[in-house]
């Protein structure tokens, strides 16, 4: 069981990391730092354990959650799209922004859905909300960002 407790821990901070830098990362590239490129890498490098970790909870104690694992997978894939079209211009902000919106709307999806449909008070058809609340409210922001971000690419 210790194992298990310590995977978990390890779970969460990389979790708790991603939440953390990923606003970090949209920040910086939206305004043309260097460091963008290099927290971009930290943020894949973060999503990366974040799926490893999910699975191998899964393998280990929760196989009925196991239909999660190909996505994570795709939270993963999301994230390589962001983190490749990085600094490229034209129809490329458009992977990156929805590359690494897309991944982060993910791990604040996974935050909600642990915390008010796995442990929580939303169970049956309420769990919907905790599913679907994150992508409602941030999806719309991450296309006034492209919109922005596109308009910054141009001018540059």
């Amino acid at each position: 069981m210790a194992g298990y407790t310590a995977l978990l821990g390890l779970h969460i901070v990389a979790g708790t990391a991603g939440l953390l830098l990923g606003p970090l990362v949209a920040w910086a590239a939206a305004r043309g730092r260097r460091s963008s490129r290099e927290l971009g890498g930290w943020y894949l490098g973060i999503v990366v354990a974040v799926a490893i970790t999910a699975t191998a909870l899964v393998i280990w104690k929760r196989t009925d959650l196991r239909w999660l694992v190909p996505v994570s997978a795709l939270t993963v894939a999301l994230a390589v799209l962001g983190r490749h079209a990085t600094g490229r211009p034209g129809r490329w902000t458009h992977g990156y922004v929805h590359g690494l919106g897309g991944s982060y709307i993910a791990l604040v999806t996974a935050t909600v859905v642990v915390a008010f449909a796995l442990h929580g008070p939303l169970h049956g058809p309420a769990e919907l909300i905790a599913w679907l609340t994150p992508t409602a409210l941030l999806a719309p922001l991450l296309e006034i960002w492209r919109q922005r971000y596109n308009l910054t690419v141009i001018v540059r």
